[in-house]
C-alpha cells in the first residue's frame, strides 16, 4: 500500500471547523477509499521546505500568522508539480502567489496588508461567512470531472474575495476559473498543465458531516498516492 506525505499548511486552531474535521476526513479517505495519508501539521511560519511532501493542502484560517509561508506552500506546489490544493484562505492567498511570483504584479491582500496601493483580494461585497451557495462549473474543466456535475451548492466561511479589475489579467496570465457563482464571482481556480491544481474560495473540509470526503478532497488524495507510488523504485 502506497502512502503519501501530504503536508496540511494552516496555522491549527480548534476554533477552526476546517481543522477539526481533519481526523475524521483522513480516516474516511483511508476506510472509504483505501487512500492513506501521513499527514503533517505545518504552521504558515514554518512553511518553507516543502519539496519532499507527495502532496500540499494549504486549509482555511486566514489571516494567516504568516502570509510568506502561505504564498511559498503556493509556489512550492505550482513549480515542483506536486498535487495542490487550496481552499478559502488558500484559494485567496494562491491568486496571490501567482500575480506575484508569475505575472510580476504588486499586489497585496488587504487582509494582510490594509495600508497597501494596489489590492488582489478585498472584502466581499456580502460576506460568505456561514453561508450556503451554488457554484457553476465549467463543462470539461477537472472540477467539474472530479463533482460529476456541472453546478454544486457548498459551504463558506470567508469575507475576502478577488478584486475583478485582475480577472482578466490572471486568465490572459495562464490561470483558469473554473467555478463561479450565480452572478459570476469566480469560485474556483486551476492551473493548465499541473498535475493537480485546485483552489476553491469554499471549504470543502465541511461537506456532510466529514465521514464522507468531498470528492475533490478525495482527488487531491489520489493525485498524492499516486505521486508518492511514482517515487517508489521499481522492484529488482
Amino acid at each position: 500500500m502506497t502512502i503519501a506525505r501530504v503536508a496540511l499548511v494552516g496555522d491549527r486552531s480548534p476554533s477552526v471547523q476546517a481543522h477539526v474535521r481533519i481526523p475524521s476526513i483522513l480516516e474516511a479517505l483511508r476506510e472509504r477509499d483505501g487512500l492513506t495519508l501521513d499527514a503533517y501539521w505545518i504552521p504558515t511560519t514554518e512553511a518553507q521546505d516543502l519539496e519532499g511532501f507527495d502532496g500540499i493542502w494549504m486549509l482555511p484560517g486566514s489571516p494567516y500568522r504568516s502570509e510568506a509561508g502561505a504564498v511559498n506552500a503556493a509556489r512550492v506546489a505550482r513549480e515542483r508539480g506536486i498535487p495542490f490544493l487550496g481552499t478559502c484562505g488558500g484559494f485567496q492567498h494562491t491568486l496571490l502567489e501567482y500575480a506575484r511570483n508569475v505575472l510580476g504584479l504588486p499586489v497585496a491582500h488587504a487582509e494582510n496588508d490594509p495600508d497597501a496601493d494596489d489590492f488582489l483580494l478585498l472584502p466581499l461585497a456580502c460576506s460568505l461567512a456561514g453561508h450556503e451557495d451554488e457554484v457553476r462549473l465549467t463543462p470539461g474543466s477537472l472540477v467539474e470531472r472530479i463533482i460529476g456535475a456541472d453546478r454544486s451548492v457548498e459551504k463558506y466561511s470567508c469575507n475576502f474575495g478577488l478584486n475583478l479589475d485582475y480577472l482578466s489579467v490572471l486568465e490572459e496570465g495562464g490561470l483558469i476559473f473554473t467555478g463561479r457563482d450565480s452572478a459570476g464571482a469566480v469560485r474556483v481556480l486551476e492551473l493548465p498543465g499541473h498535475p493537480f491544481f485546485l483552489a476553491t474560495l469554499f471549504q470543502p473540509e465541511l461537506s456532510g458531516d466529514g465521514t464522507r470526503p468531498h470528492p475533490i478532497i478525495t482527488a487531491f488524495a489520489s493525485a498524492s498516492v499516486a505521486l508518492a507510488a511514482s517515487r517508489v523504485p521499481a522492484s529488482l
